[in-house]
C-alpha cells in the first residue's frame, strides 16, 4: 500500500494552497499527495467563480483574511514564480459597492463599522456623492452604499489555481488524478483513503477539500458536515451604451436584491443567488437556467441602471457553492475526536478569494499544532456540534 504523509482531497484551489503552505513556508519535510478527481480542473468551483475578492464582510475573521488573500495576490511572483516565469492573474482593483436601502442602512452602517475597525479601506457614500461617482446609477430608493478603496477587485481566478498547483508541484507535491471512495478509519484517526483505481493510500492526517462534494468526504469518516453542493449561475452581457467608457470606473455592484453585475473585459457579468423563500436544492450538474437571468436578473439590472434597459445576454455557465448551511462561513481545523482529519470547506462562494489565508492555516494547524499567523478557531468544527453558528452578513 502506498503511503502520504498528508493526503489532501481535492485539487482545487483550496486544496492546491494548502499544498503550497505545507511545502513551501512551512517546510514540512514529509510527503505530500493530493487527489484530485477532475483532470482538466474545468468543472470544480475554482475554475467557474466570478473571481473576485473584498473586505466587505461583518465578521472580522473573514476580513482579516481577505486582507491576507491581497496582500499575497501583490506578491504572487514572489510567492508562486517558478523557473522565473511571469504569474500574472490579471488583478482590477476596481472595488465593491454595496448599495442599501434605508431599510438596510442600519446593516450597512454597521457592517461599515466592523470594516474600518479591522483598518479596510471603506467609504460610506450618501446619495449625493453615489450620483457624482456614477451618474448612471438609478437611486431613488437608495439611501447610501459602501465602496471599497482599496484591497478589493476582481481576477483570473483559474489562473491563481493554476499557479498554486505550478508551485506545489515544483515543492514536490504529488497530484493524482483520482477519486476517494472511502476511508479507513482506525478508532479516533484516519488511517487510509481509498481510490476508485482500486488502490489505497495511507495517510499521516487528511485534508477535506473537496469543495461541493466536501460533505461525501466527511461522512466517510463516520462525520456529517453541513455543506451542500449548490449551483449557481453567472451571465454575460453586452451593452451597448458602454461603448463610449461611461462604465471605465465601474466596480463590482451589490444591489440590495442581491443581484450583482460587473465589468468583464468590454463586457459585464452578473449573477443573483437564490433568496431564503427559493428552492436550492443540491446539485451537482452544469446545467444553466436562463429563466433565471430573463425573469429574475434582467429586471433588475434595468431598474438600477437605466443603459441596462438594452443589453443583449452572449453566453452563462453554471458552478457550486460548497454552502454550508449552518452560517454561509468556512468549517476549518481538526475534528474535535478525528485529530487527523482536518476541514478546509464550506466557504459558501468565499473561497478563491480566502485561499491563500485558508491555506496558510491549514499548514500551520498541521506543522506547528496551531493557528500562529491568524486565530480562526471561531471557524472550527466545535461550533457545528454545539449548533452555534458565526453568521456572515455579507453573503453574495
Amino acid at each position: 500500500m502506498e503511503a502520504a504523509d498528508i493526503v489532501i482531497v481535492g485539487g482545487g484551489v483550496i486544496g492546491s494552497a494548502v499544498a503550497y503552505f505545507l511545502k513551501g513556508p512551512a517546510r514540512f519535510p514529509g510527503r505530500v499527495t493530493v487527489v484530485e478527481r477532475d483532470a482538466s480542473y474545468s468543472e470544480g468551483s475554482t475554475a467557474r467563480s466570478a473571481g473576485s475578492i473584498r473586505q466587505q464582510f461583518s465578521t472580522p475573521e473573514n476580513i482579516r483574511m481577505s486582507q491576507f488573500g491581497h496582500a499575497f495576490l501583490g506578491s504572487l511572483q514572489e510567492h508562486l514564480g517558478v523557473d522565473g516565469d511571469p504569474v500574472d492573474i490579471g488583478f482590477h482593483a476596481a472595488g465593491y459597492l454595496f448599495l442599501a436601502t434605508p431599510a438596510g442602512l442600519p446593516v450597512l452602517a454597521a457592517n461599515h463599522a466592523i470594516q474600518t475597525a479591522e483598518g479596510a479601506e471603506i467609504a460610506l457614500l450618501d446619495t449625493a456623492a453615489l450620483a457624482a461617482r456614477y451618474p448612471w446609477l438609478a437611486l431613488d430608493d437608495l439611501a447610501a452604499g459602501t465602496l471599497g478603496l482599496a484591497g478589493e477587485g476582481w481576477f483570473d481566478g483559474y489562473g491563481l489555481g493554476q499557479a498554486f498547483r505550478r508551485k506545489a508541484r515544483s515543492l514536490g507535491v504529488d497530484y493524482r488524478h483520482d477519486r476517494v471512495v472511502g476511508l479507513d478509519r482506525d478508532g479516533a484517526r484516519i488511517t487510509a483513503a481509498r481510490l476508485e483505481s482500486g488502490g489505497r493510500l495511507a495517510c499521516g492526517a487528511l485534508v477535506d477539500a473537496a469543495g461541493p462534494r466536501g460533505a461525501e468526504i466527511a461522512a466517510m469518516a463516520g462525520l456529517s458536515l453541513p455543506v451542500r453542493p449548490r449551483k449557481r449561475f453567472v451571465f454575460v452581457f453586452d451593452c451597448r451604451a458602454a461603448a463610449d467608457g461611461r462604465f471605465a470606473d465601474c466596480p463590482l455592484v451589490i444591489d440590495p436584491s442581491g443581484v450583482y453585475f460587473r465589468p468583464e473585459g468590454p463586457q459585464f457579468i452578473t449573477g443573483l443567488s437564490p433568496g431564503v423563500d427559493d428552492p436550492d436544492p443540491d446539485c451537482l450538474d452544469l446545467e444553466v437556467d436562463h429563466d433565471w437571468f430573463d425573469e429574475r436578473i434582467w429586471p433588475v439590472l434595468a431598474a438600477r441602471v437605466p443603459d441596462f434597459e438594452a443589453i443583449k445576454m452572449i453566453r452563462a455557465w453554471a458552478g457550486h457553492y460548497a454552502y454550508n448551511t449552518l452560517d454561509q462561513n468556512a468549517v476549518l481545523g481538526p475534528h474535535p475526536e478525528i485529530g487527523n482529519f482536518y476541514f478546509a470547506n464550506g466557504f459558501s462562494g468565499h473561497g478563491l478569494q480566502q485561499s491563500p489565508a485558508v491555506g496558510r492555516a491549514i499548514a500551520e494547524l498541521i506543522v506547528e499544532g496551531g493557528y500562529r499567523s491568524l486565530d480562526l478557531s471561531r471557524f472550527g468544527y466545535e461550533r457545528i456540534v454545539a449548533n452555534e453558528p458565526v453568521l456572515e452578513k455579507n453573503v453574495v
